[in-house]
């Protein structure tokens, strides 16, 4: 039994079980944290279209499947790419206006990009959501000993991880990463040295696209597919930006994580906050520091 004084008791299969909800959640607080992070670091756009986008991914991949017949497998790449083409045609003929205006400009374009791409979406299939099952090869449940492990919000979990190291690495730790960072602090001079920067802005908004498009794969066999998706988490991942800090890569993935470890604690011992918990974390850390947790001040 884990106990904690004045609060309950509860048999530690059961705290084991809301850590890997809190995990699971995480992940996907941490995936598209991590793409709303990136645009607003390299673009200084607040792109709330994300929520839409990462619909999308979950919607491309059920049509692969029930109209191509394209495995899971074969959607976990097809499905990103494809949003991410989606992003360069947003980016291509609006937001890229948006870029010397001020952020809340972004804001309101990409809000309205998203009633428009969720509305489309309700009109033909409803609120209802579309069942999309995981793959054979990652079904059923691993025995841990101390718990059982539902295979693939294990795979969620692990590919989620390598994911967010994999963007950290190529931001931070690359040459492309630092003429991105260039390109934002000065890009007239990034472009004296040959460095086509439009098309760094371009890529960076279809990359951030993408890996929302890659989290709705990853959600689908395990939250229904349906056209209110994101507008159920969106929020949710803005609270988790701000808190870590706006722009900062590191920042969005250790707060994802975290919070979403917290949430699940939280439907636990005071299940009556688990909803709102995030935000008062959230004000909490506007509070002692403005610039977010991982962020800097301006």
């Amino acid at each position: 039994m884990f106990c904690i004084p004045y609060v309950k008791c509860l048999p530690l299969i059961a705290l084991y079980g809301q850590l890997l909800l809190g995990l699971i959640n995480g992940s996907f607080y941490a995936l598209l944290s991590l793409g709303l992070a990136v645009i607003f670091g390299m673009l200084r756009v607040i792109n709330f279209a994300h929520g839409a986008l990462y619909m999308l991914g979950a919607f491309v991949s059920w049509w692969l499947s029930i109209a191509f017949g394209i495995p899971y497998w074969g959607a976990l790449v097809l499905a990103p790419l494809a949003v991410g083409v989606v992003a360069v045609v947003i980016e291509k003929t609006m937001l890229h206006q948006m870029y010397r205006l001020d952020p809340l400009y972004g804001l309101l374009l990409t809000f309205g990009i998203t009633q428009v791409i969720e509305g489309t979406f309700r009109y033909f299939y409803g609120a209802s959501g579309q069942p999309y099952p995981p793959p054979a090869a990652l079904s059923g449940p691993l025995n841990l000993g101390f718990m059982i492990l539902p295979i693939y919000r294990g795979w969620v979990v692990l590919v989620s991880i390598l994911a967010c190291l994999g963007t950290w690495l190529l931001i931070e730790r690359t040459r492309i990463g630092a003429y991105l960072r260039a390109a934002t602090e000065n890009p007239v001079l990034v472009q004296t040295f040959g460095i086509n920067v439009p098309l760094m802005m371009t890529l960076t908004y279809a990359f951030g696209a993408a890996l929302a498009g890659f989290a709705g794969v990853l959600a689908a066999p395990i939250y229904q597919v349906s056209p209110l998706m994101g507008t159920n988490l969106i929020i949710i991942v803005f609270a988790v930006v701000v808190a870590g800090g706006m722009g900062s890569i590191l920042g969005a993935i250790v707060t994802g994580y975290i919070l979403g470890l917290l949430e699940g604690l939280t439907k636990v011992f005071y299940p009556e906050a688990s909803n709102i918990v995030i935000f008062v974390v959230m004000a909490i850390v506007l509070l002692l520091r403005p610039a977010g947790l991982f962020g800097r001040a301006a």
